[in-house]
């Protein structure tokens, strides 16, 4: 699906940028191949939402040390994003404003969501806003930006994902092919950086 020749950014719009966090970035103790290269798009996304001073939220994983999705507790990742460590926190390239809302997820050893709206308050923060558009990009692809647009979409939310600012895991080589395939199929809308006023 072609992006969108021309979106205009208002009021009911608010940006969701999603676990842009070191670990998640090359040296991270679970990078996502070219996960840098979100980050200065990002930015360009940040100064518009920032310059019409609309709302701007920034998930992250903010998992315990013994989570469950870690392989030693059985699940499949690596140790990743534990809280209070460097590797949990954003990266420090990513221009975050700072009255950005910070969205913890996964944040007790039993939760393993992906989705920045399952078991936190951003659903309720965004509705108490007025929030009706969505702006979704992040880490990673096919996996918590694949679930939280999900989420998103089944709430209602119109959405459009910044298929500029996202990259993939890709266990399976087409991964993010398939995830951006599916989101699209959904009803998410492709956006790109130089399209958005």
């Amino acid at each position: 699906m072609k992006a969108q020749s021309s979106i205009r950014i208002q009021t009911g719009d608010a940006l969701i940028i999603v676990d842009i966090q070191n670990d998640f970035l090359p040296g991270g103790s679970l990078a996502v191949p070219q996960g840098d290269a979100v980050v200065p798009v990002m930015n360009r996304y940040i100064s518009v939402f920032k310059g019409k001073d609309l709302p701007i939220f920034a998930t992250r994983d903010w998992h315990p040390a013994d989570h469950c999705s870690f392989k030693a507790q059985g699940g499949f990742w690596p140790p990743h994003c534990i809280q209070g460590t460097k590797g949990a926190e954003f990266s420090s390239d990513l221009q975050l404003p700072e009255d950005v809302v910070i969205i913890s997820k996964d944040v007790t050893q039993e939760e393993n969501t992906y989705s920045g709206f399952q078991c936190t308050d951003l659903h309720q923060r965004l509705q108490a806003l007025g929030v009706k558009r969505l702006s979704i990009g992040g880490l990673a692809t096919d996996y918590c930006v694949l679930n939280t647009v999900k989420d998103a979409l089944s709430l209602g939310y119109e959405v459009y994902l910044l298929e500029d600012a996202i990259r993939a895991v890709n266990v399976q080589s087409d991964d993010g092919k398939k995830a951006s395939e599916e989101m699209l199929s959904l009803g998410a809308k492709p956006i790109r950086v130089e399209s958005v006023t």
